[in-house]
């Protein structure tokens, strides 16, 4: 018996000390953390926004856009986005369409009024950037649990409060990324901070999210989302100026063949 006790502890401690059997562990652990987060931001249905970008180049110099989006929130698939930018001139007019996909690539349309017609991005271009911008059109869809593998980090205290750390492994084999490092408030399961790791594994871009407002008494937004681009030092800050949940959309508005006729 003494032998068996003994043999039984061993065989413990291995599994216990094992990197293969800790992994799995972590793995499950940021799973069930990233599948609550999402849990909890579900049923919004649909919603509009008015939002302000503006981008920066190294030198600090900027230039604003205006653009509005609406969002139809889609169960058991992707959900689809629609944004019109509004000002300046050289953008005014353009469409984005989104139809986001959890086992396929995202759906995605880009309608230029000067070009006349409706382009749509290759699966192959989604890590360039969206408009100029420091965010890539890879970064403008929904996310869904399916897209990615999960690790979990350990925990990290950000400006003051605890926060888990795990990273994102996208499963989509043309992505730009190699992975996503997130930070996630332990309180809330919002996201606090983002690293982008390009294809080489190298630090890419980092995303702040502040200015946090809860909608409806459930779900929070980030008012400010402020990306920044660490190898070409540019930058993008993309300001919530109005949030609207409930606003009943066709979900035709969400089709291509509408996307020139946005006003």
């Amino acid at each position: 018996m003494k032998w068996n006790m003994t043999f039984a502890s061993l065989l413990l401690a291995a599994l216990v000390l094992s990197p293969t059997w800790a992994a799995a562990l972590n793995d499950d652990k940021a799973l069930a953390i990233v599948t609550e987060s999402k849990q909890r931001d579900s049923g919004w249905v649909d919603a509009s926004a008015t939002m302000t970008m503006t981008l920066f180049d190294k030198r600090g110099n900027s230039v604003s856009r205006e653009l509005r989006t609406m969002m139809l929130e889609v169960a058991d698939d992707g959900d689809k986005s629609l944004t019109i930018f509004d000002t300046p001139h050289d953008v005014k007019g353009t469409v984005f369409l989104n139809i986001s996909r959890v086992l396929e690539p995202d759906q995605q349309w880009i309608y230029m009024p000067a070009l006349g017609r409706i382009k749509r991005i290759s699966s192959r271009n989604k890590s360039g950037p969206f408009l100029g911008s420091e965010f890539a059109y890879e970064d403008v869809g929904s996310f869904e649990i399916e897209k990615y593998d999960y690790r979990y980090s350990g925990m990290e205290d950000l400006h003051g409060k605890p926060n888990h750390v795990i990273e994102y492994i996208p499963k989509y084999e043309n992505s730009g990324y190699t992975k996503l490092k997130v930070w996630m408030d332990v309180e809330h399961l919002r996201q606090s901070k983002v690293e982008y790791y390009d294809r080489k594994g190298s630090l890419l871009k980092t995303l702040e999210l502040s200015d946090y407002a809860l909608y409806q008494d459930r779900y929070w937004r980030a008012n400010t989302k402020t990306m920044i681009n660490v190898q070409n030092k540019n930058k993008t800050v993309l300001a919530t100026n109005q949030l609207t949940f409930g606003v009943d959309f066709d979900p035709a508005t969400f089709h291509r063949s509408g996307m020139k006729h946005q006003k």
